[in-house]
C-alpha cells in the first residue's frame, strides 16, 4: 500500500471522512488514484461513485462563459443587462429596518468579469452577514429553488467594489443559455462534457443514481449522519454554481483540460488566449478573504492558506505565493460544499482531488487529512 492509499484509509478507519476517493494527474495523465470506505451502504468507494459536485460546478460553469467570450459573443467587461434585461431588477440592500428592506439602485453595471470573480455584490447568505439577514424576509427565494426569479439576490456591496462568495456563475451560465439558445445543460454536454470524455458527468442524480453516493453529516457525537440536501431535480434553469454531478475521473478530465489550456487529448474546447483568463488574476489589487459562514451546522469559516495572498481569477481562487512542501505560486483551487476539493498547479505541472460527501464543508477533520494528502503528493510527485 503506498503512502496516499495509506493516508485515505487511516482518514477513513478514524472517521476523519466517511469515505474517499481520490486522484493525482499531470497533462499526460493519471499518476495515481485510489478509494477507501464505503460510499454507501451497500457500495464501496471507486472510480464509479457518483458525486453531487455541487460548487465544483462553478469551474465547468466559468468555462462555458468564458468560452463566449471566445467565440466574440461578449467580453468581460460587457454589462450583463444588455444580455439579461432582469439583472434591472436587481438592486443594491441598503440595510433591513423594522418597516422591511431598503434598497437602491447599484452605482455602476454587473460585467462579467464580476459575475465570475465573486465581485458581483450577489452574494450567498450562508456566508454574508447582511445576505443572511436578508433570508428572514418575505422577499427572499433561496438559489436552490431553481427558478429565474430566485436568483434575483439583492446586491449587498455596488459591483466591483468588494469579495464575497455568492451567485455569480448562476448568471453566468444564463448568460450562456441567452447567448448560445441552447439550454445550459445542454451546451455543456455538447461543448465540454463530450469533447472531454466526460461520460459520467449529469445535471440529475437519476444519471447515475445506483451510484451515486450517501450524503452524510457530523452528529454531535462525532459519528456521521445520512441526510438529504441540494438543488432541486428538472429546475426551470439549471444553476452553474452547484448543479451537476459526476465520477472523480471525470472532474479530473476537466481539470486536465485546464492544465493543458483548453485542449484534451486532441479536443480543443477554447483557444489558448481564451482560457488565459481562468488563470490570471481578475480582481487586480483586491485579495480574497476568509469566508465567515453564518451557517455552522453546514459550513465552517474557510481561510486557506493563512498568511498567503489569494486573487481570483475568471473561474478560480488563485494562490499568489508558493506554499513551501505543497502548491506553487499561480496555483487555482476551490471546491463542493459536501468536502470535494481540488487544485491545479500549472508550475508543477499537477492537479488533484479528495473527494467524499459530508458536512459540515471544510470540517477541521478532513481539512488535516487534506493537508497532509497534498504534502505526500507533492512528496513523490512535485
Amino acid at each position: 500500500m503506498s503512502e496516499l492509499d495509506l493516508i485515505i484509509t487511516e482518514a477513513v478507519d478514524h472517521k476523519h471522512l466517511p469515505f474517499a476517493v481520490a486522484v493525482v494527474a499531470n497533462r499526460s495523465g493519471v499518476l495515481w488514484e485510489g478509494s477507501a470506505g464505503q460510499a454507501s451502504p451497500s457500495k464501496a468507494a471507486g472510480a464509479d461513485t457518483f458525486f453531487r459536485f455541487f460548487s465544483m460546478t462553478k469551474a465547468i460553469g466559468s468555462l462555458a462563459a468564458m468560452m463566449m467570450v471566445d467565440r466574440g459573443k461578449v467580453t468581460l467587461d460587457t454589462p450583463m443587462v444588455e444580455v439579461m434585461p432582469e439583472l434591472k431588477r436587481v438592486q443594491v440592500l441598503e440595510s433591513i429596518g423594522s418597516e422591511g428592506p431598503v434598497f437602491r439602485s447599484p452605482r455602476r453595471p454587473i460585467t462579467l468579469r464580476h459575475l465570475l470573480t465573486h465581485t458581483s455584490g450577489l452574494n450567498y447568505g450562508e456566508w454574508h452577514a447582511k445576505m443572511y439577514q436578508f433570508h428572514a424576509t418575505p422577499e427572499f427565494k433561496h438559489i436552490f429553488e431553481g427558478t429565474r426569479t430566485a436568483m434575483e439576490y439583492p446586491l449587498m456591496y455596488d459591483p466591483g467594489d468588494d469579495w464575497a462568495y455568492g451567485i455569480g456563475i448562476d448568471w453566468a451560465g444564463r448568460m450562456v443559455q441567452e447567448l448560445d439558445g441552447r439550454t445550459i445543460d445542454a451546451f455543456c454536454h455538447e461543448e465540454i462534457f463530450e469533447p472531454l470524455g466526460m461520460r459520467r458527468t449529469a445535471f440529475e442524480a437519476e444519471f447515475d443514481r445506483e451510484n451515486l453516493a450517501q450524503l452524510v453529516t457530523r452528529g454531535p457525537d462525532g459519528d456521521f449522519v445520512p441526510m438529504e440536501w441540494g438543488a432541486p431535480s428538472h429546475p426551470e434553469i439549471y444553476g452553474m454554481g452547484s448543479a451537476t454531478y459526476g465520477v472523480a475521473g471525470d472532474y479530473v478530465r476537466f481539470l486536465r483540460a485546464v492544465l493543458n489550456r483548453g485542449e484534451l487529448d486532441g479536443r480543443r474546447v477554447i483557444s489558448e488566449e481564451g482560457i488565459e483568463p481562468m488563470l490570471e488574476n481578475q480582481i487586480g489589487d483586491m485579495s480574497v478573504p476568509a469566508m465567515r459562514t453564518t451557517e455552522p451546522e453546514t459550513y465552517v469559516d474557510v481561510e486557506l492558506f493563512p498568511g498567503h495572498r489569494k486573487t481570483h481569477t475568471a473561474g478560480f481562487i488563485r494562490l499568489e505565493e508558493d506554499v513551501p512542501g505543497m502548491r506553487r505560486a499561480g496555483s487555482l483551487t476551490w471546491a463542493g460544499a459536501a468536502n470535494t476539493h481540488y487544485w491545479i498547479d500549472p508550475a508543477k505541472d499537477l492537479t488533484a482531488v479528495l473527494m467524499t460527501q459530508s458536512l459540515p464543508f471544510c470540517d477541521r477533520r478532513y481539512m488535516k487529512v487534506y493537508d497532509a494528502f497534498e504534502r505526500e503528493v507533492y512528496r513523490q510527485f512535485g
